[in-house]
C-alpha cells in the first residue's frame, strides 16, 4: 500500500518510486505483478549499495522516496488508480519511477504526465512495439499500450528502441501512428535521440537478451546489453521527467539476474534525474 506519510513528504523535484503490481494484461504468462517486491528485495539486500555511477547516492539522498505500492483490488479499474495515482504526483512536480507490472501500466502513466506537460516524448526500450490495436480481444493488453497512447495524442514524439519482432499488422500501425523505430539490427551504441524537452523513458526488460535478463515472460534472442542502456541513459542531453521498468517476471528469473539488472536501471534513471533535472519544465 502506498504509504501517506511518504506521500506526505513529497516535494517538488523529487524523485519517486512506485510500484504497481498489475499483469491481468499480461498475455501468455502472469508474474509481473511480482516483479515491484522483488525488485526492492534485491534493492536492499546488503549485496550492493544505492550509489549511481554519477555518484548520487539515493541512501542520502532527501531528494529520493519510495512510495511502495498502489492498492490493485480491482474494486476500481487498475487504469484509473494508476492515472489518478500518478496524475497526483506529477501535479507536485514529482519525478515518478513505476515498477511494473506488464507494460500495460504505461498507458495510464503517460496519459497522467501527458495532463501536465501535453505529448510527451517518448523513448521505449523493448523488443516488442506494443502497438497492437487489439490483442487476444483486449485493447488493454500488454500489446497494446503505445496504441492507445499514439491514438490518443499522448505522445508528440514516440521511439522505439531494440525492436526485433515486427510482423505486417505492427508495421502498418508503425506507419499509422509515424512512430520512429529502431530495430536492432540498425542500432548504434552511440545514439541519442534528437528531441528537445522533456522525456518519458518506457524500459521493458525483453529489449535486454536473455543472457542479461532470463526474468521476462517473452524471451526475444538477439538483444541489447544492460551497458547499452546505461550508456544511453547516461549520455541523455534532455531531462527525464518519468519513467517505467515493466516486465521482470521473478518466476522466470535465474538467482536474480534480471531483478539486479532492474535495480541498476533504478539507481541511474534516478540519478539522472536528481543530477541533471534542473531545467524549468
Amino acid at each position: 500500500m502506498i504509504s501517506q506519510e511518504k506521500l506526505n513528504k513529497t516535494e517538488p523535484g523529487m524523485v519517486a518510486v512506485i510500484g504497481i503490481p498489475h499483469d491481468e494484461n499480461s498475455s501468455f504468462m502472469k508474474g509481473a505483478a511480482l516483479a515491484p517486491e522483488k525488485i526492492r528485495s534485491v534493492m536492499h539486500n546488503g549485496a550492493s549499495h544505492l550509489c549511481a555511477e554519477n555518484g548520487v547516492d539515493l541512501s542520502a539522498e532527501a531528494g529520493f522516496i519510495d512510495l511502495e505500492n498502489m492498492v490493485l483490488d480491482g474494486k476500481t479499474p487498475a487504469t484509473e488508480v494508476i492515472e489518478s495515482t500518478i496524475s497526483g504526483l506529477v501535479e507536485q512536480g514529482v519525478y515518478t519511477i513505476s515498477l511494473g507490472g506488464d507494460h500495460s501500466v504505461t498507458y495510464p502513466i503517460v496519459k497522467a504526465y501527458a495532463k501536465q506537460y501535453g505529448p510527451m516524448n517518448i523513448v521505449q526500450f523493448d523488443a516488442h512495439p506494443d502497438l497492437y490495436d487489439v490483442y487476444d480481444g483486449n485493447a488493454l493488453s500488454h500489446a497494446c499500450p503505445f496504441a492507445r497512447i499514439m491514438e490518443e495524442q499522448l505522445a508528440e514524439h514516440l521511439i522505439q528502441v531494440g525492436i526485433r519482432t515486427l510482423n505486417p499488422h505492427l508495421r502498418e500501425q508503425v506507419d499509422k501512428y509515424a512512430v520512429e523505430v529502431i530495430e536492432l539490427k540498425d542500432w548504434e551504441s552511440s545514439w541519442i535521440p534528437n528531441i528537445s524537452g522533456p522525456v518519458y523513458l518506457s524500459i521493458d526488460l525483453d529489449v535486454l537478451d536473455p543472457a542479461f535478463a532470463p526474468g521476462v515472460s517473452h524471451h526475444e534472442p538477439g538483444g541489447l546489453t544492460t551497458r547499452d542502456i546505461i550508456n544511453f541513459i547516461q549520455n541523455l542531453n534532455t531531462p527525464v521527467v518519468g519513467a517505467d521498468i515493466v516486465e521482470l517476471n521473478p518466476k522466470r528469473d535465474i538467482n536474480d539476474m534480471t531483478a539486479a539488472v532492474a535495480v541498476k536501471l533504478l539507481k541511474e534513471i534516478a540519478g539522472v534525474m536528481i543530477r541533471h533535472n534542473t531545467l524549468e519544465l
